[in-house]
């Protein structure tokens, strides 16, 4: 094959650099630019997948019986091509910055339980209710979180060296919290059976072969090229998912829509106090705007469809649990269309007296 004779420039994107030429790597720029564009217009993907949800659920609830059956399946793809996007085999960087990884992990497991017991304290007290609401909000994103921290300027490569030790450390907190919370009463919905399966089938198999594939791919050209392909398929699997759990499950709740709007403002009310309180720490930790938003980011978005086959294991009493699950994802994507541009543009700016004057309780 002849060479090429051309200027070239790089392209970096959160995964590495991409040369950008003509030829082969002219085909793998456009490659890299399509998958962005899915990636920076993800949340107009999900918002036509609830759509036709919502119309398939309405106009024709007998659908419910074809769909169902594909959650489980649906689930353990999206879960196997996001894990996909955590980088296990490099965990040990998450830690080389101490202070970023210490910041995330307090506010996602000290600051948001203290917050979500005190919101939780406005819902009825209903365990259907509970239960969803504290398996949605107490478990960090490990997926999209880094997507909207690069459409806001944020340091993404913070979030995805922390994804790993977020990932493992929620599953083995949540149980905890839960118990902590909701007391006795966590005996009531979780039953081990239906829990484990779900855990193992959905989570921890889907995880484990990302894992493998990784190794895989970190040690073959075949392997580099198969997880490349997968990461096609997070914004239409999850855009998919949405779509065959809204749908099927529609018609089962939709009497008891006033039960799951219930919670709506205190979803909402996260998205404001998260941000802000992220925000805060940053300031008194001294990070520079990227890293601070990538605090922010990490301290808002939640892990719902990670912790949605979970809900779907509850007991036929706690239907309604899923139902409160998918909310949360609803209301945080709407969120995040505000939050892409309010974060960077005011919270945390890029001046750095802007990012003073914001800093309270900082020497002047």
């Amino acid at each position: 094959m002849g060479t090429y004779d051309c200027s070239y420039h790089l392209y970096k994107t959160r995964v590495g650099l991409i040369d950008i030429g003509t030829g082969p790597s002219l085909r793998s720029s456009m490659t890299t630019l399509s998958k962005q564009w899915i990636q920076h217009n993800q949340v107009a993907i999900y918002a036509v997948a609830v759509l036709l949800a919502i119309g398939v659920g309405l106009g024709l609830p007998s659908a419910s019986s074809v769909l169902e059956p594909l959650i489980n399946p649906v689930l353990a793809v999206l879960l196997y091509v996001t894990f996909l996007e955590i980088p296990f085999v490099r965990i040990r960087r998450a830690f080389r910055n101490g202070r970023f990884m210490a910041a995330a992990l307090g506010m996602n497991f000290v600051v948001v339980p203290v917050v979500v017991f005190g919101l939780t304290r406005f819902l009825p007290q209903e365990p259907v209710l509970l239960v969803g609401a504290f398996m949605v909000l107490l478990t960090p994103c490990i997926d999209y979180v880094i997507t909207f921290t690069e459409l806001a300027d944020g340091d993404a490569e913070q979030i995805t060296a922390a994804t790993p030790a977020l990932m493992l450390i929620q599953l083995l907190l949540l149980p905890l919290y839960l118990w902590l919370f909701m007391g006795q009463q966590v005996a009531e919905f979780i039953e081990a059976g239906p829990f484990i399966e779900a855990f193992v089938v959905i989570i921890a198999l889907p995880l484990t072969l990302a894992w493998a594939t990784e190794y895989w791919a970190e040690h073959s050209e075949r392997g580099d090229q198969w997880q490349d392909t997968m990461g096609w398929l997070p914004v239409p699997m999850m855009g998919a998912t949405l779509f065959v759990v809204i749908a099927s499950q529609l018609p089962r709740v939709q009497d008891s829509i006033g039960q799951i709007a219930s919670v709506v403002p205190v979803y909402v009310a996260f998205l404001v106090i998260m941000p802000l309180l992220g925000r805060f720490v940053a300031g008194v930790l001294g990070m520079e705007a990227g890293e601070s938003r990538a605090l922010v980011f990490t301290s808002v978005t939640r892990n719902s469809l990670v912790i949605l086959p979970l809900a779907l294991a509850l007991p036929s009493g706690y239907a309604l649990a899923p139902a409160v699950v998918v909310t949360q994802t609803l209301v945080e994507l709407t969120g995040m269309v505000v939050l892409t541009r309010v974060v960077p543009a005011w919270l945390v700016p890029d001046s750095s007296d802007q990012l003073l004057d914001l800093d309270v309780g900082q020497s002047d």
